[in-house]
């Protein structure tokens, strides 16, 4: 599991995506979805619905079946049983219609590196059959969303990694689709590129662009107004946020600073109130009841190995909560 730290980037979609009620119809749905490579089950029979114009996030460790899931509502991928609809179109029965409505960026960005800027734009724009006036708007308004007016004629291999990423998102929106479906879109790219990433995504969404991102980056996963929680194939947990932690938590989780506390993380996994020690940088997070005992056990048993401690209680991240229910592990998916 990759995070950017214990108290990662300051998450500014949060507050305008997370307690908004969520808009009104279904844009996509899963009921079942399945798929299995042989023998090996790389989805599970998994359901679960996005609403227009919502930014949904799924969530989960790399292995986890979150690629394999976005490939088959894409209708890149047949499943080997459920159902899954995109716009109301059933995928495995009307894939043409279904890939007419939506955007797909890889986690690879699926760019041709030895195009320019503005060719790589041109190409993908005739994908979606765009000519004309009609290409060049988009063209122009791309640039623009991408931040990379001035670069049109730049080879797309000299970029960074950071406008490789805009560019393209710009390149899988041209044709203005309902849905937009974004496979880890911010791995390998800087804190900053993901910061601003966001803020795009957050554009679209208000223009009614309903948004399903797969990520391994529990900070990401606040981001979003819903989301999913994937391990082996399975959906562990489903809801906002808010709601999942208070669900599968409901508690508050003590967190230990001090220089070389984590080294001593296996001692206190075996004290006997203590349930889960996770490490979170240079830090840990500690599950276990009754609290009181829990603080005074631990501060008692660093105090013993001469580690200098500071204590406190805090709400839980969502790794705490995915820890808590998966552990470590996964699969191939």
């Amino acid at each position: 599991m990759t995070v950017a730290g214990e108290n990662g980037w300051e998450a500014r979609g949060t507050s305008r995506g997370n307690d908004r009620a969520p808009p009104r119809g279904i844009a996509v749905e899963a009921v079942g979805l399945t798929r299995m490579f042989g023998a090996f089950c790389a989805v599970d029979h998994i359901s679960f619905e996005v609403y227009r114009g919502e930014v949904f996030g799924f969530l989960g460790p790399n292995g986890a079946g979150k690629s394999t899931t976005i490939r088959m509502l894409c209708g890149l991928l047949a499943p080997t049983a459920g159902v899954a609809r995109v716009g109301g179109h059933d995928v495995a029965r009307e894939p043409r219609r279904v890939r007419s409505i939506i955007g797909y960026m890889s986690q690879r960005f699926s760019l041709y590196e030895d195009l320019t800027v503005a060719e790589n734009i041109e190409f993908f724009g005739s994908l979606y059959g765009l000519a004309g006036a009609q290409l060049a708007e988009r063209k122009a308004w791309a640039l623009r969303m991408a931040g990379l007016s001035g670069l049109e004629h730049a080879l797309t291999h000299t970029l960074a990694g950071g406008f490789r990423q805009r560019l393209a998102l710009g390149c899988a929106v041209l044709h203005r689709p309902q849905v937009l479906f974004l496979d880890e879109p911010t791995s390998g790219v800087d804190p900053l590129a993901r910061r601003a990433f966001w803020d795009l995504i957050y554009d679209l969404a208000r223009q009614g662009v309903t948004v399903f991102v797969t990520t391994h980056y529990m900070d990401e996963a606040e981001y979003c107004l819903r989301l999913a929680l994937i391990h082996n194939g399975r959906i562990v947990a489903y809801g906002s946020p808010r709601e999942i932690k208070e669900r599968h938590y409901g508690r508050r989780v003590l967190r230990v600073r001090g220089e070389g506390v984590v080294v001593h993380a296996h001692r206190l996994r075996s004290l006997p109130c203590v349930r889960e020690v996770s490490v979170f940088g240079g830090n840990l997070h500690i599950l276990g009841e009754p609290a009181e005992d829990v603080e005074a056990e631990v501060r008692a048993a660093l105090a013993r190995q001469g580690v200098p401690m500071a204590t406190e209680w805090i709400a839980p991240s969502l790794e705490d909560v995915f820890v808590t229910l998966v552990g470590g592990g996964g699969k191939r998916g």
